[in-house]
């Protein structure tokens, strides 16, 4: 993983750890149903943001490095793995 990317995913992913901490405590204090919704909403795009890098990261990197060293069957398969997944 670059260098550059790396970085602002772990600080995400951090701020995505204190997100759900204070979601444990909204449930803990029975908070209002729909704050609640609200939150793991803002959550799950959170994390939707981290697998967007984390795929540029992949396309910029490992699948550029499989298709230049003539392994296109195989970037194509991740490539597609992925997709499936996010359209899940």
């Amino acid at each position: 993983m670059k260098l550059e990317t790396k970085k602002p995913i772990q600080n995400r992913l951090r701020r995505i750890e204190g997100q759900i901490r204070g979601l444990q405590k909204m449930v803990e204090e029975d908070t209002y149903c729909i704050d609640v919704i609200t939150q793991t909403s803002a959550i799950k795009s959170a994390l939707s943001s981290v697998e967007d890098l984390l795929l540029e990261n992949h396309l910029d990197t490992c699948a550029s490095d499989q298709m230049k060293s003539g392994n296109v069957t195989k970037a194509k398969q991740e490539i597609l793995a992925v997709y499936r997944l996010k359209r899940k």
